[in-house]
């Protein structure tokens, strides 16, 4: 059974940093590329923010290109999102999942929520 355990979320001012953190049980790491999502509001859909594939190739979007950075240890199952240059906008509460295309694969962890506020 998969879990996927989100960590490293909290309040932090605007222009501040963040690493997130994403442990993973299983093997999905070794065969799948990864992603971290967020969702902004409840009820909102979550939007994928970065991935990576199992080579290390990444994508960001437009919103946090320049400012997040995903990375990935395949030997310690965990894919992280390093955020920089916070603003009020990417309060949201971060998710991470196993990624096709932008389609997520597996059952969502709890999240780790992020607040970014004076």
């Amino acid at each position: 059974q998969v879990q996927l355990v989100e960590s490293g979320g909290g309040l932090v001012q605007p222009g501040g940093s963040l690493r997130l953190s994403c442990a993973a049980s299983g093997n999905i790491f070794s065969r799948n590329a990864m992603g971290w999502y967020r969702r902004q509001a409840p009820g909102k859909q979550r939007e994928l923010v970065a991935g990576i594939t199992v080579g290390g190739r990444t994508n960001h979007a437009d919103s946090v290109k320049g400012r997040f950075t995903i990375s990935r240890d395949n030997a310690k199952n965990t894919v992280y999102l390093q955020m920089n240059s916070l603003k009020p906008e990417d309060t949201a509460v971060y998710y991470c999942n196993a990624v096709l295309g932008v389609a997520a694969l597996y059952s969502w962890g709890q999240g780790t929520q992020v607040t970014v506020s004076s």
